[in-house]
């Protein structure tokens, strides 16, 4: 019973620590956490957290001056602390751990422990340390969590940090609350304008797949009046902690970053997370999705990706020094996401079953929303393979396009591919539509992306019994207004309230909630979370009675905050 796994999504990453911290205060002993974000500014956030929910909490970084350093440290050794934040890298020094040996530690939980495996989509080598735990501290119980971990990425989680012997409590990955939807990388600042403009006012993440492709899009965004910050690893250390900082202690600030940021963030009132590139895999992804909608509310899910996107990931695969068994699961693990962007079903059923969880059609994505309609696409693959291959093999997917559909370009007439027998053998199908058949053909393998060849297409190995006629391609056909009818019945920030009297009492909670905010120097949403303010907005509690009854609001919370967020109230009068 002294180690413990738990795979499971962390809607909100203090909330089971405070638990265990409070199980140990009942042992008469202390908590020491392993938090899985080395980032500062997050320590203090989550620290200023727990605070605020009655426990004793610390962290230990080196932004502390040495005597606040001291102090913690002579906290720790008296029992005075409930539980302390710690990046690995900082647990693992000798004179930490000699702190520790003096210490009554009730517990070691380790955060984001999928960062243990070469086979998560974060593997941090430091990580590997954490066994040592084990062996200095045999009687400490430990405790892994992780929000993303297949089957391979557990069994490395439990070898590496020496956790067989223990118990594995795996519940469901699902998010209910999340709107999953995927599309075509058409005209991108189109696409993420619709989106922006039904989260509008809210708080929101976009991912990137460069530095230099955040940095745009940052000023694009900031552009079009969006208050949108950039964050990557090529910004200096101060830049990415004011950006940091602004992002969680300010409503509304949307942050456009590579994968660079976001590992423990707290922040409940995300409302969406749109990827304007891949990410590597279905674990990124769920990971990075999962940072919306952690207060429950309504969130949305949103990506956009195309034949580019491919070839990069599969070119960094290729030119990985890793091993080939490596290359091999990143392979599959490519394989898996795109088998998700293009499936013709629920994309929950696609997203749990790859974590071994399983769940009925949700309603609650793009394709049980508009189901698309499928075709079998045999000889519509067998005429794109043959246009790629009668080319050379060496032209992208727009001139390909051009040769199936008969277009008169001068690039045809300069190459003579008018002559072709392949050539306008697919008029049947639009431009648009030949577009989407070549992303699905990709993402089956049956063509390959050279990255390094400015985009050329060329068959893949699994391409001749199809050329053969001896396997059958199923496809889908995306219908018209697809994109329209889908954002239509979209997840939406302002549907969060339907009364628009309610909305306006919601908008004056808010800034009662940014003011105490700002007065006490913590991130918003440690006074109160959206969901309380729209809970408080919908029943409009009348004295302390009615509003301790709120999700969201503790004898600790009620005491500080209860007066003035009733002052508010009663000035709206009572629910209509």
């Amino acid at each position: 019973w002294y180690q413990w796994f738990v795979p499971a999504p962390m809607r909100i990453i203090p909330r089971p620590l405070v638990s265990i911290a409070f199980c140990a205060h009942s042992r008469a002993k202390r908590v020491i956490c392993s938090s899985g974000t080395p980032v500062i500014a997050l320590m203090q956030d989550q620290v200023a957290a727990l605070t605020q929910m009655g426990v004793a909490a610390a962290a230990v970084n080196s932004a502390i001056p040495p005597h606040e350093a001291r102090e913690t440290e002579r906290r720790l050794r008296a029992g005075e602390l409930d539980l302390v934040y710690v990046a690995p890298e900082r647990l693992l020094t000798e004179p930490f751990l000699y702190q520790l040996d003096h210490a009554r530690v009730a517990l070691f939980a380790i955060d984001e422990a999928h960062c243990v495996s070469q086979w998560g989509h974060d593997f941090r080598p430091e990580y590997r340390g954490l066994a040592v735990l084990a062996e200095r501290f045999p009687g400490v119980p430990r405790l892994a969590l992780t929000a993303t971990a297949d089957g391979p990425t557990r069994d490395d989680i439990l070898a590496h940090l020496d956790l067989q012997a223990g118990r594995v409590f795996a519940s469901g990955f699902d998010r209910p609350n999340i709107q999953y939807r995927v599309a075509p990388k058409e005209n991108p600042k189109v696409q993420i304008k619709r989106l922006l403009d039904r989260h509008h006012g809210a708080a929101g993440i976009v991912y990137c797949g460069t530095r230099a492709r955040v940095d745009d899009w940052a000023r694009w965004l900031n552009d079009q009046g969006v208050p949108a910050l950039p964050y990557h690893a090529g910004l200096d250390a101060e830049t990415r902690a004011a950006n940091q900082r602004r992002f969680l202690r300010e409503d509304g600030v949307v942050m456009v970053a590579t994968v660079a940021f976001g590992m423990g963030i707290d922040k409940p009132d995300v409302r969406f997370v749109a990827h304007l590139d891949l990410p590597k895999s279905l674990e990124a992804y769920y990971q990075e999705t999962g940072r919306a909608g952690r207060d429950g509310l309504p969130a949305e899910a949103w990506m956009v990706w195309g034949v580019q996107d491919v070839g990069r990931l599969r070119q960094f695969i290729i030119a990985s020094e890793a091993a080939e068994e490596q290359k091999r699961v990143e392979r599959s693990k490519l394989d898996a996401l795109l088998g998700y962007c293009e499936t013709a079903g629920c994309r929950r059923q696609v997203l749990l079953s790859y974590f071994g969880d399983h769940c009925e059609p949700c309603g609650n994505c793009d394709t049980c929303l508009a189901p698309p309609e499928t075709f079998d696409g045999t000889q519509a693959v067998q005429k794109a393979l043959s246009a790629v291959y009668r080319t050379g093999q060496m032209f992208g997917q727009g001139h390909i396009v051009d040769v199936l559909t008969g277009a008169d370009t001068e690039r045809i007439r300069k190459f003579a591919h008018d002559r072709l027998p392949t050539y306008g053998v697919g008029g049947e199908f639009s431009k648009t539509e030949w577009r989407g058949i070549l992303r699905q053909i990709i993402a089956l393998g049956l063509l390959e992306v050279d990255v390094a060849g400015h985009g050329g297409l060329h068959l893949g190995p699994d391409c001749r019994p199809v050329l053969r006629g001896e396997r059958t391609i199923e496809l889908r056909r995306p219908p018209q207004g697809r994109a329209a009818a889908t954002a239509r019945r979209g997840s939406s920030s302002d549907g969060l309230l339907e009364d628009p009297a309610d909305r306006a009492l919601f908008e004056r909670l808010r800034a009662l909630r940014m003011d105490l905010a700002k007065a006490q120097g913590v991130p918003p949403y440690v006074v109160f979370g959206d969901r309380t303010l729209v809970e408080m907005a919908r029943e409009r509690p009348r004295d302390l009675n009615d509003l301790a009854g709120l999700y969201g609001v503790g004898a600790a919370k009620l005491d500080r905050y209860g007066a003035d967020f009733l002052a508010v109230i009663a000035t709206e009068g009572e629910a209509p």
